[in-house]
């Protein structure tokens, strides 16, 4: 028994010995440095976490020191979140940093907007107490927001097919008080809210709705969708990250989905970015009424589509459609389709593209449940782009996909498009095209901003074919002299 003490003892010694430091420290003497004067967290929502963000601390001394003590002023009733160099709390002791070395210390927070006197939330970072005590500010902008939620008492689940893939998505049909979206505050939606069959979601100027990933909007069989921006104030759809770094991240939330039985929708004024596919329209509506008409609206930066229509019914005018993943404007299984004064303009650097800026064609291919490979061919009735231009960072941006055994009917007009000189189109055929401006310089302002205006130098300048599209997407008129795209051309400041 002696001796099992005696091994036990030793045992124990080593441990203790091995948990030792292997090297000497010296007291903080309060010259630390840090990669940031003030952490500045991102807007949040209320009761929502932040993103994480980081503060790295510097020894720039050669020996190695000891900071006594790490810790929030507000102590723990900040709504601060620290985790300082593997260890998580909001006060720390003897945290040493090697000679010439650094440490990290993670950021977040969650706060309840009706907790707090002011949306500005503040608290400070103290490093040392006494004479050598440093201080780093945290600030956080706090939104308070209407939140939509996924109900088990009011929901469905559908499936979205895009491109072949299923995706079973939860749907919370909104109520009757819900149907009217303000800007008063801005709207948060998790998961698919859906407007009930025969409602309308009428969403008024300047209202602002952010996504959860994997969300959207649904706009069910015999339901509509109205949405009055205005030049002044626009309605915006975008992800609900608002740190600075996701303001151009693709793919952070689902689709606006217009389903089959829909029609009479109308967009107005929006800005759509960052999604999906920022709108995918299903039906082909009535014979007089089109599914979607969509007038002076931007969409930017989505995964998949700018908009997807499937055999539907799309009438547009002044419409900007940036990046994509895959095709800013992609009209499959035939439908009825008017552009004017557009502006298609797909430079994607995120990965490799495989569609055109523009992609039109009367069929849909599909696996079905034996996984066999099913082709659908519908008639395309029209595929009208007047005043437009069509550009990217590919040789060839306009493909049409033709079977022989549908109607495939196109027309485009005084347009400036980006093609190959062996693309199949043939844009000498008069019964098809007119005044096409092969290969022509736009002159974009920055197309890694998005900033399609179109300058002094563009070639699109006073080559449109006159309208009843009085002003462009900035209420700039071009009743005169039109210019071809969404704007009229100006004059760009050396210092913008």
């Amino acid at each position: 028994m002696r001796y099992l003490l005696l091994i036990l003892a030793s045992i124990s010694l080593i441990v203790v010995s091995s948990c030792r430091k292997e090297f000497n420290t010296v007291p903080n003497f309060g010259e630390l440095e840090f990669s940031k004067d003030t952490v500045f967290l991102d807007t949040i929502f209320s009761n929502i976490s932040s993103t994480t963000y980081t503060l790295k601390v510097y020894n720039r001394a050669n020996k190695a020191i000891t900071i006594p003590e790490i810790k929030l002023k507000n102590g723990n009733t900040s709504k601060y979140r620290l985790n300082v160099d593997g260890l998580s709390g909001k006060h720390f002791t003897d945290i040493d940093i090697l000679a010439n070395d650094s440490i990290y210390i993670f950021v977040e927070n969650t706060v309840d907007y009706n907790s707090i006197s002011t949306p500005l939330y503040t608290d400070k970072l103290l490093f040392d107490n006494g004479n050598k005590q440093q201080k780093v500010p945290l600030v956080t902008l706090i939104q308070d927001a209407h939140f939509i939620f996924p109900s088990k008492n009011n929901s469905d689940f559908k499936t979205l097919t895009i491109d072949g893939k299923n995706t079973k998505i939860a749907c919370r049909f909104l109520t009757e008080d819900e149907l009217t979206f303000t800007d008063k505050k801005p709207y948060v939606i998790y998961g698919y809210a859906t407007v009930p069959s025969d409602k309308t979601l009428t969403i008024n100027a300047g209202t602002n709705i952010y996504f959860h990933k994997n969300s959207g909007l649904i706009i069910d069989k015999k339901a509509r969708l109205k949405i009055n921006g205005t030049f002044d104030k626009k309605v915006t759809f975008q992800g609900d990250k608002l740190a600075h770094r996701y303001r151009k991240t693709p793919g952070q939330w689902g689709s606006i989905w217009i389903r089959k039985g829909s029609f009479g929708n109308n967009i107005n004024h929006a800005i759509i970015k960052n999604g999906t596919v920022g709108v995918l329209v299903d039906n082909i509506g009535q014979k007089n009424s089109p599914t979607l008409l969509i007038k002076n609206t931007e969409i930017y930066n989505n995964s998949y589509y700018g908009i997807l229509g499937r055999n539907t019914h799309i009438e547009a005018e002044n419409l900007v459609i940036g990046n994509a993943g895959k095709a800013s404007l992609a009209c499959i299984s035939g439908g009825n389709y008017n552009f004017t004064h557009s502006t298609f303009a797909n430079y994607w650097n995120n990965s490799m593209r495989q569609k055109p800026t523009v992609f039109i064609r009367n069929y849909n291919s599909f696996t079905d449940d034996n996984q066999t490979v099913k082709t659908i061919t519908e008639d395309l009735v029209k595929a009208n782009f007047i005043n437009c231009i069509i550009e990217g960072n590919n040789n060839t941006e306009l493909i049409f996909d033709k079977k022989e055994d549908g109607v495939f009917n196109y027309r485009i007009e005084n347009s400036l498009i980006r093609g190959a000189s062996n693309n199949a189109l043939n844009f000498n055929d008069t019964d098809h095209f007119k005044n096409i401006l092969l290969n022509g310089n736009p002159h974009f302002k920055d197309v890694d901003q998005n900033d399609f205006r179109i300058g002094e130098n563009s070639e699109a300048i006073n080559k449109a074919k006159k309208t009843s599209i009085f002003n462009d997407i900035l209420n700039i008129s071009r009743k005169t002299t039109p210019d071809i795209g969404a704007y009229q051309h100006i004059t760009f400041k050396k210092d913008e």
